[in-house]
């Protein structure tokens, strides 16, 4: 068998975002949500209630504290884009979601192609809106290029936005920004 730890050609860069990981107080409830109001699809659940991952193992692998227990893990599917994984984990001193001042991941987005539409799904699944969708300001201002921030019912924060006119900073860029593909599938 071939040793993957080093080889000549690979340079060790990564290829792009696998999933992101995302602790929710309920995962039925996460899944639902984000099921409704994003189409994401849930893959399989890697860990469970009937035998959660507990222990000093697992609290050094995932840089937990001691007495905490991940309860259930789901991998979920969302368009084109790096999958996600939900995580309900239980343990002291456990606080809210962060809010975009605070240090580390402070929210993730999804292209949309009609803004208005995704905003009225997030809300329906039970999702509350920061604002009414908005033009993109500064560089990526441009026809039809829109944000808006939302939250989460867990209370993380979740960034629709649309940029179809992408010329203003792909033509400044060393490389153009990514855009997911189109979707095929109706959701």
């Amino acid at each position: 068998m071939k040793d993957l730890s080093v080889s000549a050609d690979h340079s060790g860069l990564p290829r792009g975002i696998d999933h992101v990981g995302m602790t929710v107080p309920d995962i039925n409830l996460a899944i639902r949500f984000l099921e409704a109001a994003l189409g994401a699809v849930a893959l399989y659940r890697n860990v469970t209630h009937t035998q959660p991952q507990q222990g000093p193992q697992t609290e050094k692998i995932l840089g937990l504290p001691t007495g905490s227990v991940v309860w259930e893990m789901c991998m979920m599917s969302l368009g084109h884009g790096p999958g996600l994984e939900l995580f309900e984990i239980h343990g002291p001193d456990q606080r809210p979601a962060v809010r975009a001042c605070d240090f580390g991941v402070q929210h993730f987005a999804v292209y949309v192609d009609d803004i208005h539409a995704a905003c009225t799904r997030f809300t329906k699944a039970g999702g509350v809106l920061l604002t009414e969708p908005q033009g993109q300001p500064s560089l990526e201002a441009g026809p039809g290029n829109m944000f808006c921030y939302g939250r989460a019912p867990w209370g993380m924060i979740i960034e629709l936005l649309s940029t179809p006119s992408r010329s203003r900073f792909d033509d400044i860029a060393p490389k153009p920004r990514y855009q997911p593909p189109a979707r095929h599938e109706e959701q």
